[in-house]
């Protein structure tokens, strides 16, 4: 997990406007399936946003507990999505550069 400035918090929510959930907090809550689930697509797209479609009363604290369990930056919640954020360990890989705030197109 990465501390973010509020710069860099803004230009991810700026970026995550433009992407789709990919990942879904269903009726069975916070369990390991969402989590790895999140795991994987972090690791593929560093900036990744999560729908919740059950737990609703519940949103800001499963995101607490998704954030620590992939070691990812939660960046937002509003109504019932939560966008994370975890930089590639591949230097090759990094799609988005928080030092100047730029997308490194793919």
């Amino acid at each position: 997990m990465i501390e973010l400035t509020s710069a860099q918090r803004a230009f991810l929510r700026s970026q995550a406007q433009t992407i789709e959930p990919v990942v879904m907090v269903g009726k069975d809550g916070m369990g390991d399936n969402v989590g790895r689930a999140l795991d994987e697509a972090l690791s593929c797209h560093e900036l990744v946003k999560v729908r919740f479609q059950a737990h609703k009363d519940e949103v800001k604290d499963i995101a607490r507990e998704l954030e620590s369990f992939t070691g990812s930056t939660l960046v937002s919640t509003t109504g019932f999505t939560a966008v994370f954020y975890r930089q590639s360990d591949r230097q090759e890989k990094r799609r988005y550069n928080l030092k100047t705030l730029s997308v490194k197109d793919i």
